[in-house]
């Protein structure tokens, strides 16, 4: 009961800001006149921010720059870091391991923040820029716990056994090492999806990706906190928005870890259900010994 609790719980934190991202900029409309900075009431749900604007309108407007861009950039490391990962894991040539990790270790000693305002002062990326910047970022961490947790796997006598029997590069790696690695990149892909949200959020703290005054969630953190405790609803809102889908992500994954567990559980005590029968001897017909014609 609690994991189907924690399951749902999860799923609604995620599909808030979800639907608010991709839903929202449809149902705000057009924007209603400005009112006094940080007021409650006079018509807006949550009082208006530091220029007068309606928050609510602002919060429908602000969730796909830091949302979308976020999942963006972690499904593109992991494009990115998956068949790094895998191919360093399974190739058995030393050379060809470090000719695919090296570089990457590069990047990894580079603080991802930084490399990201030493890029954007060049190029001034948009949203699409942020969101390949967040990527190239995770992607040398990523491949390395790609790469260890596959070779962790490729070192079972299974695979071996594979190999021998002539089986192809897809059927040994996909099929047998990325199931076996499936249950750590769950649990990396909460908390990778953690990580970018705040590398996402911090980058729009900054002015990196979005305009100063855009509708963006951590941009509306950013300029809205000297009136916090005048007008709350301005900061709160968008960083609650910001937390549930974090926490609603890595819900999600504990979900589905227990669940994959469960499964393989039970398939594990109805196999050995199933080997541990024995097979009836008849009356009256005693078994032949070995040897004997």
């Amino acid at each position: 009961m609690r994991r189907h609790a924690g399951w749902a719980l999860g799923l609604v934190l995620v599909a808030v800001p979800l639907l608010l991202a991709v839903l929202g900029p449809l149902l705000a409309g057009e924007p209603g006149p400005r009112g006094t900075s940080f007021a409650l009431g006079g018509g807006h749900w949550l009082g208006t921010d530091f220029t007068g604007r309606d928050v609510w309108h602002q919060v429908l407007l602000g969730g796909r720059s830091v949302v979308l861009v976020a999942l963006a950039a972690t499904v593109l490391a992991y494009l990115v870091a998956l068949p790094l990962g895998f191919a360093a894991a399974l190739t058995g040539r030393v050379w060809l391991e470090e000719l695919l990790m090296r570089p990457l270790d590069v990047l990894l000693a580079v603080p991802s923040l930084l490399l990201v305002l030493l890029v954007a002062t060049v190029l001034s990326p948009g949203p699409v820029g942020l969101a390949l910047l967040v990527a190239l970022v995770n992607v040398p961490d990523t491949a390395r716990i790609v790469r260890a947790t596959a070779a962790e796997a490729a070192a079972r006598p299974s695979v071996e056994a594979l190999r021998l029997q002539g089986e192809s590069w897809w059927r040994i790696a996909p099929g047998y090492v990325g199931r076996a690695s499936l249950r750590t990149l769950t649990a990396d892909a909460g908390v990778r999806m953690t990580g970018v949200l705040y590398l996402v959020a911090t980058a729009a703290f900054l002015g990196v990706g979005v305009q100063p005054d855009a509708a963006d969630w951590a941009v509306m953190v950013d300029r809205n906190r000297t009136g916090l405790f005048v007008q709350p609803w301005a900061v709160v809102v968008p960083a609650l928005l910001i937390v549930a889908l974090s926490m609603g992500t890595n819900l999600l994954g504990d979900g589905a870890l227990a669940r994959q567990g469960r499964s393989g559980g039970s398939s594990g005590r109805s196999g050995s259900r199933r080997s541990g029968k024995r097979r009836p001897v008849r009356a009256g017909r005693p078994e032949r010994a070995e040897g004997a014609t």
